[in-house]
């Protein structure tokens, strides 16, 4: 029995699968004591066979032991377990590995990464897991560079170049996906200058396989890369924005399905996000906003399904699959589940793509329902085309659905995981963009409904008048959004059950397990235990880290244990919300696994109150009120995204520079004295009197904010009283 334990270890490394596991699908065993991918099976259902742990014991549950993994950013990876080892992936592409049972750390790896990067990152410094296969862990750094590691040292096997044009945008934040022979992985970066590609590794050698477009290129140069863009072209304007590349970064949402030999990806948004700019006389604009099939051993196309024609709102077809069984009118049917930031839920058959049922999670008006006959949605332009004005649009750019997993119970057939419902409205900035290499390329700028009833005020008054008269001003009015965990049936729409979260930015992934229980954390920095039935709140343990990633489970020595990645960032990562553990205890990224019978998890130190900010210097002469305008543009413009000095921000509040950093600006800013720390440099973007203008921008703030903080102080007010959530350019 111990010889061919073993060999049916070495099995499941091989072909990733959990054979523990007592339910299979086509995709192979569902997860047991083994974890094999991110999403435990193959499927990446994000379910469990476990019951050691369940709801008549859940109350004992307690921390076993936790790592700190040394960075302040987003962790959103979910671990992986194979033979009581866990493998899994940090900021920016670290891969650690532990003894699943105690904790004791084996290896981790770090890659050489340009800290240039985080030009062109628009959404932090995070990574969404690894794959293991043949004895080596495949992890994608922030660059772009596909790395297999040795799964026993951690040593580097080969390395590979996943971007076509290091000129460009590419960077990549997904989790690689093992198809057969190849290692797939996705390119990021649709807010800059990307055209999406798909690129397939061979797993001994690291030698290219082959790369699918999701874009065509520019007609003028030739034929197209390979022949399924020749059908995609027709659906653009000849005269599209070609230098820009028109998106479609397909950077998360990569399934494997053995059944078929298809890699089905989901492709990300158009660049800009307003058609109007990037394809004026419209179109379809094939292959954004879709899942894509593609042959694993040829990367050419077998079907594909587009979710989002003519994608004008950054709705990215990239959240989470899940491959199943579901029998769906009498009919046992292999299927996709696919809930995209559109705001629909799809069940597709994966073999051809047919579209067997699309039920709306949340209120929207870009369009008003989906043709099953069809496949197309019907479109609303008239509340939903912000080309000649400003429209409330829902849902918001950040989706209805992200990339945060949800779980599929085969047990109860439902589909579970957080759902945003939340609009914005959105508006063209005035004046024609000069689209830049590396730079972010959108005229279109978005205030979140949660905020909007606080900002109109301070708008323009054409403009805000404008918003006012728009009939969704009434949603707004009704709730201006939030998020919700549900369980929902696919095959009907119905939610089931829903627990509403801390916030409209609390989205955290799910698990569910044959315990009868479901897991979820929270950025308030718990984690919660549902029944899965009913959605009662069984138990929640205070960990004092925010916590967006999903938990996972296996088994050890007959032990089972959760595990969870926990640390706040990702989209919007600056703004830190107010209720979050990050905003009071600060963003320690930490690994926390618990069992039965575990103790207390340690909690963070809470934040001390904030103190005034520092004084200011001196405004070097020759400064005038014009200049500090002139920095100020140019500060939003090129800096905002990623400080927003804002009190508990995880990236610098500029209004509290020391006189240090004050004294090295220019060398910080046109020198790169940061880029190790992930500060880049904008000699490219910036001159030397443009940085000085940012300069004064900011000396002027941090002596207002010093003037306001020191009559607060005065009055016995707290300083830190959180400002607004406005993300321009989400």
């Amino acid at each position: 029995m111990p010889r061919i334990k073993t060999i049916l270890s070495a099995f499941c490394l091989l072909v990733l699968a959990a054979c523990s596991g007592t339910d299979e699908s086509d995709t192979g065993p569902l997860a047991a004591e083994n974890w094999v991918t991110p999403g435990g099976d193959i499927g990446k259902s994000h379910y469990s066979t476990l019951t050691d742990i369940d709801r008549d014991n859940v109350e004992r549950l307690g921390l076993a032991w936790s790592a700190d993994l040394g960075t302040n950013r987003g962790l959103e990876a979910t671990p992986v377990v194979i033979d009581g080892v866990m493998f899994t992936s940090g900021v920016a592409g670290r891969v650690y590995a532990y003894e699943a049972a105690t904790g004791r750390e084996l290896w981790r790896f770090e890659p050489e990464v340009d800290m240039q990067i985080n030009r062109t990152v628009c959404c932090d410094m995070v990574n969404r897991g690894v794959a293991v296969a043949r004895g080596k862990v495949y992890v994608a750094a922030l660059d772009g560079w596909m790395y297999a590691l040795d799964a026993k040292t951690g040593a580097v096997v080969w390395k590979a170049d996943a971007v076509v044009d290091r000129a460009r945008g590419d960077n990549s934040t997904g989790a690689p996906e093992i198809a057969g022979d190849v290692v797939v992985i996705g390119n990021a970066g649709s807010e800059y200058d990307v055209r999406g590609a798909v690129s397939a590794f061979d797993l001994e050698t690291g030698k290219l396989a082959w790369r699918f477009f999701v874009v065509p290129r520019d007609p003028a140069l030739g034929p197209q890369d390979h022949p399924d863009l020749e059908p995609a072209l027709k659906t653009w304007d000849p005269q599209s924005r070609w230098d820009i590349g028109g998106g479609g970064a397909p950077w998360d949402a990569i399934n494997y399905d053995p059944e078929t030999g298809l890699v089905l990806v989901g492709t990300g948004n158009g660049a800009p996000y307003a058609t109007s700019r990037r394809s004026p006389e419209g179109g379809d604009n094939l292959y954004l906003g879709s899942i894509v099939a593609l042959d694993a051993k040829t990367g050419r196309l077998k079907w594909h399904y587009q979710q989002t024609p003519g994608d004008n709102w950054d709705y990215t077809s990239t959240p989470p699959m899940i491959l199943t069984r579901m029998s769906v009118d009498g009919e046992e049917r292999p299927v996709v589940l696919h809930a995209p930031k559109n705001g629909f839920l799809y069940v597709l058959d994966r073999r051809d793509g047919t579209l067997l049922r699309a039920h709306p999670l949340v209120r929207m008006n870009w369009a008003d329902g989906v043709d099953l006959k069809t496949g197309r949605p019907n479109l609303t332009p008239e509340r939903s085309d912000y080309s000649d004005g400003p429209r409330i649009v829902f849902p918001a750019t950040p989706g209805a659905r992200n990339w945060h997993p949800a779980a599929f119970d085969p047990e109860t057939g439902l589909y579970i995981g957080s759902v945003q419902d939340l609009g914005n409205a959105i508006y063209m900035t005035p004046g024609q963009k000069p689209y830049q290499a590396k730079m972010l390329n959108n005229d279109a700028a978005l205030l979140f409904t949660s905020d909007l009833l606080a900002i109109l005020p301070s708008l323009p008054p054409p403009l805000r008048a404008a918003i006012e008269a728009l009939p969704e001003m009434e949603w707004v009015k009704e709730n201006p959004g939030g998020t919700e965990l549900r369980a929902v049936d696919p095959l009907t729409g119905e939610t089931k059950w829903a627990h509403k979260m801390a916030g409209w930015q609390d989205r955290g992934g799910a698990l569910a397990t044959a315990g009868g229980l479901v897991f979820q954390g929270s950025i308030d920095g718990h984690l919660r235990v549902f029944d899965k039935d009913n959605g009662a709140l069984l138990k929640e343990i205070n960990t004092g880290t925010a916590i967006m990633a999903a938990p996972m489970t296996y088994k050890v020595d007959g032990v089972q244990y959760v595990a969870v990645m926990a640390a706040w960032g990702g989209g919007g990562y600056p703004y830190v919300p107010p209720y979050s553990a990050t905003y009071t205890r600060g963003n320690q990224g930490r690994l926390l696994v618990f069992r039965l019978d575990g103790g207390a998890v340690p909690m963070p130190d809470e934040l001390p109150p904030l103190e005034p900010a520092p004084s200011a210097p001196q405004q070097a002469s020759g400064v005038t009120d014009e200049t500090i305008s002139q920095g100020m543009m140019l500060f939003m413009g090129n800096c905002a995204l990623c400080h927003s000095n804002q009190p508990r921000s995880i990236t610098p509040d500029l209004r509290r520079m020391s006189e240090g950093t004050h004294a090295a600006f220019r060398q910080i800013v046109l020198e790169g004295l940061l880029v190790s720390n992930g500060m880049p440099r904008w000699n490219d973007r910036l001159s030397e009197a443009d940085a000085d203008a940012i300069h004064a921008y900011l000396i002027d703030l941090q002596r207002q904010t010093r003037a306001e903080e020191l009559e607060k102080q005065k009055r016995g007010l707290p300083l830190d009283t959180p400002g607004l959530t406005i993300l321009s350019n989400y």
